[in-house]
């Protein structure tokens, strides 16, 4: 039982080396032919609109968090003032007293 985990974690981390990429390439070639190139075309520009994509999500979860963060800071120093007038007012209730 224990040489079967141990094959299963083999393949789980098996990546192809130098001569399994040429059969890979040959079976690729003969598969696809003369259109690879276009297909290796195409498979770059859609790896280059996932990452416009990636990007995009990327600069709007920052403009999220910068205005949540402008909000924040405004709700302390509104919350701070608020306190300040508060007190301010407690004091001088305290005076005339």
């Amino acid at each position: 039982m224990e040489n079967m985990y141990t094959f299963h974690s083999i393949l789980a981390f098996w990546t192809p080396g130098p001569f399994e990429w040429v059969i890979i390439g040959i079976i690729a070639v003969l598969l696809f032919g003369k259109r690879l190139p276009e297909i290796g075309r195409q498979m770059g520009q859609s790896f280059v609109e996932f990452k416009k994509g990636l990007k995009g999500a990327k600069d709007e979860l920052i403009d999220v968090v910068k205005t949540a963060d402008k909000e924040a800071d405004k709700a302390i120093r509104t919350e701070a003032e608020n306190n300040a007038s508060v007190e301010a007012s407690d004091n001088d209730k305290t005076k005339n007293v």
